[in-house]
């Protein structure tokens, strides 16, 4: 986005002082700049030193911001800070800014007694991207501020996380059975490249098995990490398809993503809370406000079905089955790793056994097996007589 606001910021100047060129200015209107030359050349050259030192501060506080929620949360996080477009609007501000007084400086020309030639409406503008460029550094440092609060990350990521699962599986999606390809003649799909499985075109993909007569069998969920050479998916059927077609359809990056992961929300914010209860931190508290994130979003996981990923024809032929995880995956990777590393901390194992009783009570009746075997897990199979689990409460302790 920085390189975009400086190519518009140089085509402004051109624009602008190309008017300046074909208007007359004579008349001194009072927002010009009336100044001569060797004043235009000096505001310029003050306005182009103040704003690359003011592109120097916002990167240098960017990267300490980086380092800092790095080290102190989870390098997971980190995307959301590189993605942030307040950030990037700011930066592209400023460098906006500092080019578009390079280019208007270049066009003033002569000096007060020879060829003058001065931009004013372009020097003018100069001035209004300056004061811009003040509010636009107030507000991003009340912004940085705010956005390296332990709330505020949270807050984010289980935003993310609960729109995704209100796209992934919507609250009026309905339980289905879970069809298999068949034991018929089938063959393997190798991956080209080694990395983590980011997103899969379900539409596309679907439309090419059915276009081939094909059956589709992905065999690496999206967010599992594939090798180079190591399956990938197995095609079912005897007609020929286009290796090239899967690929194509199948993203594989660097790392994992929260566009159809669901399970990466749950990871970032484990992560958050296990680092908060290292004993380098030690900071429970933290913990806690990640619990009381992860509780809300296993608890919509647990009162909605969760169809599998599959793509059928009308005539019920399967044509795409991608693996996921299903409830107690999710349930497990919300709290077990928390309850071990939490296990000497009272209102770590509180607060997970309040969220296991509230979802105990929630669970549509197929996840309710899996809270009952997750609270045999965390040894919370006797009911607290502290403990209500229509009402859970866990104000003692916070």
């Amino acid at each position: 986005m920085p390189l975009l606001f400086a190519i518009g910021a140089t085509l402004l100047a051109l624009g602008v002082t190309a008017i300046d060129e074909s208007l007359d200015t004579s008349l001194r209107l009072p927002f010009l700049f009336s100044g001569g030359p060797e004043g235009a050349r000096a505001l310029l050259a003050a306005i182009i030193t103040s704003m690359i030192s003011f592109t120097g501060l916002v990167f240098s506080i960017t990267v300490v911001v980086l380092q800092l929620t790095s080290s102190q949360f989870s390098p997971r996080v980190l995307r959301s800070f590189l993605e942030d477009r307040f950030n990037q609007v700011a930066l592209g501000v400023f460098v906006a800014t500092f080019v578009y007084g390079l280019v208007v400086l270049r066009s003033v020309r002569g000096t007060a007694q020879v060829d003058p030639f001065v931009p004013q409406f372009a020097v003018a503008l100069a001035f209004v991207l300056v004061l811009v460029s003040v509010l636009v550094f107030l507000s991003y440092i009340n912004h940085i501020a705010q956005s390296i609060r332990a709330a505020t990350i949270l807050s984010n990521i289980s935003d993310e996380t609960r729109a995704l699962i209100d796209d992934r599986f919507p609250a009026d999606s309905q339980p289905e059975p879970w069809l298999s390809a068949g034991d018929g003649p089938s063959r393997v799909i190798s991956a080209e490249d080694p990395g983590v499985v980011e997103w899969i075109d379900d539409t596309a993909l679907a439309r090419a098995a059915e276009r081939a007569e094909v059956s589709i069998e992905m065999l690496r969920a999206v967010g599992e990490f594939v090798a180079t050479g190591a399956p990938l998916a197995r095609v079912h059927g005897r007609a020929q398809f286009d290796d090239g077609r899967l690929h194509a359809t199948v993203r594989v990056g660097r790392e994992r993503t929260m566009d159809q992961d669901v399970g990466f929300g749950l990871r970032q914010l484990v992560d958050i809370a296990e680092r908060a209860l290292s004993p380098g931190v030690n900071d429970p508290t933290t913990a806690v406000q990640a619990l009381d994130h992860l509780h809300d979003i296993v608890r919509r996981l647990a009162t909605r079905a969760l169809p599998p990923r599959q793509r059928v024809t009308d005539e019920g032929r399967l044509l795409l089955s991608v693996p996921q995880p299903d409830f107690a995956d999710y349930l497990a990777l919300a709290f077990d790793e928390i309850a071990h590393w939490g296990r000497d901390s009272p209102r770590i194992e509180r607060r997970i056994e309040i969220a296991l009783r509230d979802l105990e009570v929630a669970a549509r009746p197929e996840h309710r097996g899996a809270v009952t075997d997750a609270i045999a897990r965390h040894r919370c199979a006797a009911p607290s007589s502290t403990l209500d689990a229509l009402s859970p409460s866990d104000s003692g302790l916070r």
